[in-house]
């Protein structure tokens, strides 16, 4: 049995991961935490002070927006098909400069019907993103 003892809280969220059998593993996401102690079957640890912690919550885009991003990236790109494009590629180590951005941008605004606006085509660096941001101004639309 295992507990958290924390003050301070603003969030918090448990997910449990699989783990070997009497081994607790657990991603813990919070904000705003400053002070926490942990306890395994009665046998407490100290409670310690904790930095300041903030983490930035996103929802992610729905896979398909990701993988119409993906094809269209490889074919302003001229990838082959058996190059591994997902979510977490960056624009640059697929070998994109800025003009061959500006060309996915132009893809991604003509295949979703949408306007992107300079300011937010510029900041896009990976698939993920664009994706992300794809969804976000289609649910303006």
């Amino acid at each position: 049995m295992a507990s958290l003892t924390a003050s301070s809280l603003s969030f918090l969220r448990f997910l449990l991961l699989q783990a070997k059998p009497g081994f607790l593993s657990s991603a813990v996401l919070v904000s705003n935490l400053r002070k926490a102690s942990l306890s395994f079957s009665g046998k407490g640890f100290p409670s310690h002070r904790l930095p300041a912690l903030r983490f930035r919550v996103a929802c992610a885009a729905k896979p398909e927006t990701v993988n119409k991003v993906v094809e269209i990236v490889k074919k302003q790109l001229a990838l082959p098909d058996d190059r591994d494009v997902n979510g977490e590629s960056k624009f640059a180590t697929l070998g994109a400069d800025s003009l061959d951005t500006v060309e996915i941008v132009m893809g991604l605004e003509e295949e979703f019907g949408i306007c992107v606006e300079e300011e937010s085509a510029q900041s896009i660096t990976t698939v993920q993103e664009a994706a992300d941001m794809i969804e976000k101004l289609l649910e303006k639309k």
